[in-house]
């Protein structure tokens, strides 16, 4: 018998802690969960993007036939970009917890541009947020990108 009330009450937890999970917080500025009962729709007939362009108003995304991402690891961004006459180069990189991302420019010619992503974290390695955050940054070059193709790559460094 006593066996049954233990299974009834964990059962009861459960259900409540469920209800806590899926619950909306009641807070500064959020009054709790809102019932709609209307039939009509609710949308605007306007459609949202799933996400904003990361390419900063101005700026001219590089068609993705002329960045050569292969050594970007799977999931990391690869949007790139030029700003003004075409000589400054936006990048989308990524960094994590501790980490600080920044650009380099490893080689210019007349075919191509290297672009290596650094993401450099700190040698003693304190205790870190576990986010991932994707800051836009930009390079100089010599001449306008033009034609040329960006090859991107990405590199790991510790101070």
């Amino acid at each position: 018998m006593r066996s049954l009330g233990t299974a009834i009450g964990a059962g009861v937890l459960l259900v409540v802690l469920a209800a806590c999970a899926t619950s909306t917080p009641v807070g500064p500025g959020n009054s709790g969960p809102t019932l709609t009962t209307s039939a009509e729709p609710t949308s605007t007939g306007v459609e949202e993007p799933e996400f904003e362009s990361p390419v900063p108003p101005g700026g001219k995304e590089v068609p993705e036939n002329r960045i050569d991402a292969a050594a970007v690891p799977e999931g990391n961004p690869t949007t790139t970009w030029t700003e003004g006459d075409g000589s400054v180069l936006g990048v989308i990189a990524q960094e994590a917890g501790c980490g600080k991302a920044s650009v380099e420019i490893a080689e210019q010619n007349a075919q191509v541009v290297k672009v290596v992503l650094v993401e450099t974290t700190p040698l003693d390695q304190p205790v870190c947020t576990m986010d991932i955050r994707y800051p836009p940054l930009t390079a100089k070059l010599d001449a306008p990108l033009g034609d040329r193709t960006v090859v991107l790559s990405t590199r790991q460094d510790q101070k």
